[in-house]
């Protein structure tokens, strides 16, 4: 092969694009990746793959969510604030530092005068969800990760479509993945019936994939802007045990009412202006709200946009000011070391840290990393739990029997880093008193530290290749 002068000239252009576009990359994830490990992984690829490296980096490395939030919040007035004296609280004991630490975070005051009521599995649920949407008389808007079409979703259809025609505002929001990707029914049948609905990051197109990681993992139903319900349920039969689904899943909900319902309409708000460009204002949205019951409340959202971490920032605020105790119940526990770090070293230093587990996960891969996660946190003085079947999808956490957590986050990267999430945050010792006794009631057995070193050495090969995936899971 005989080298021509248009060679040395292709091959000093090739050399220069690739340096130009490895030198971009490493700038970007210099400035914009908080993350080390993604930092250093995405300047080595973009350094050792010339071209490829830079053009996955472009497709899959770039949270254009964020930068689409940043705009968006710049827009928006609503109810987050800027001034810090407005994160002040009145309480003055060990939980102050905490509410302060979670105005911060959140830039939304504690609204006092909130009422909540536990809503167990869809059986409780589902009812007075319903009842709620049909009594509806200015405005509903739902948004839920997993939305059948199916003999329990299909009575949500039909009440939303029943109240857009009688003139109802409804706004409804389902997961571009969750309900569905090839085809969402429930979305398809209020569409067609003429109901506003979108579906969260949802497209075919191939350049978008790399947004199949970011989902809408939050579970609101607000009604006149005046009541509302959130927590871990999907609408789904599966949800509803007096159905005898194949596969019954356990979990909670709960019914709010009072002021703090404005910051969870506001939450959804700023979703639907995400998928739609609508702005919802307006008394019909956001009525002017009395205090409805003893507690204190307050919004806690996050996602991979400008909000990235502020639920799992405020879970390890929370462990860091326990005293007495600490108890959670979640499906996927698969945390980073800083999670693991907190929790042990409030373990070692005396307060009673128990964390519930399902017997069985509805994944098995997330079973096998779990089994191997955990034992430095035993080791440390944390008694993990085991809840009986049916599958546990409860997502709470209560410190101290002062203060407590509820929402649709799990305590997995997922969750914590890559989802759209929503939680409130309560401080009310009587409420607080119940989400602890409700964790208790499903610490079925314990998992000792001897039954996880009698695993066979396959297993525990196995389990520690699992986990290794930890930030995917």
């Amino acid at each position: 092969m005989i080298w021509t002068p248009i060679d040395s000239v292709l091959a000093w252009l090739g050399t220069l694009l690739h340096v130009g576009l490895a030198a971009a990359v490493t700038l970007h994830a210099l400035l914009k990746k908080r993350d080390v490990a993604a930092a250093i992984a995405w300047i080595g690829l973009a350094w050792l793959s010339p071209i490829v490296g830079p053009v996955l980096y472009v497709v899959f490395g770039i949270n254009r969510i964020e930068r689409k939030a940043r705009r968006l919040r710049s827009r928006r007035g609503g109810l987050w604030i800027d001034d810090p004296a407005t994160f002040a609280v009145a309480r003055e004991d060990h939980l102050a530092p905490l509410q302060h630490a979670i105005g911060v975070l959140t830039r939304r005051p504690p609204r006092d005068g909130t009422a909540l009521s536990i809503l167990r599995n869809g059986d409780e649920a589902y009812p007075p969800m319903l009842a709620a949407i049909d009594g509806a008389e200015r405005s509903v808007c739902l948004v839920s990760y997993i939305f059948d079409d199916d003999e329990a979703g299909s009575r949500f259809v039909d009440a939303l479509i029943a109240a857009h025609r009688r003139g109802v505002q409804v706004r409804v929001i389902v997961d571009g993945i969750g309900s569905g990707y090839f085809r969402s029914p429930a979305h398809a049948r209020l569409a067609a019936a003429g109901v506003p609905a979108a579906r969260f990051l949802h497209s075919f197109v191939p350049w978008r994939t790399s947004f199949f990681n970011l989902r809408n993992h939050k579970k609101i139903l607000a009604v006149d802007g005046a009541r509302a319900f959130i927590g871990g349920i999907n609408i789904q039969s599966e949800n509803v045990l007096a159905l005898n689904p194949a596969w019954p899943v356990r979990d909670m909900h709960f019914g709010i009412a009072g002021p703090v319902v404005g910051q969870i309409v506001e939450a959804f708000a700023a979703d639907w202006h995400f998928c739609t460009g609508e702005d919802l204002k307006g008394p019909a949205w956001f009525p002017q709200l009395g205090p409805a019951g003893p507690a204190s409340a307050r919004v806690i959202t996050s996602g991979p946009d400008d909000e990235l971490e502020r639920i799992g920032l405020a879970m390890i605020a929370a462990v860091g000011v326990a005293q007495r105790s600490i108890q959670i119940i979640t499906p996927y526990f698969l945390p980073d070391a800083r999670f693991v770090s907190a929790l042990g070293l409030a373990a070692m230093r005396g307060v009673a840290v128990d964390i519930v587990l399902p017997e069985k996960c509805d994944h098995r891969l997330l079973d096998w990393a779990m089994a191997a996660h955990i034992p430095p946190l035993i080791a440390s003085g944390v008694r993990f739990w085991r809840a009986a079947l049916p599958f546990e999808h409860s997502k709470l956490m209560a410190v101290d029997q002062a203060w407590s957590l509820i929402g649709s986050a799990n305590w997995d990267m997922r969750s914590l880093r890559l989802n759209f999430e929503i939680t409130l945050e309560v401080c009310c010792p009587i409420f607080s008193r119940l989400v602890g006794e409700a964790i208790t009631a499903k610490q079925d057995h314990r998992i000792l530290a001897e039954q996880l070193d009698a695993r066979p050495l396959w297993a525990q090969l196995r389990d520690s290749a699992a986990r290794l995936l930890l930030p995917y899971l």
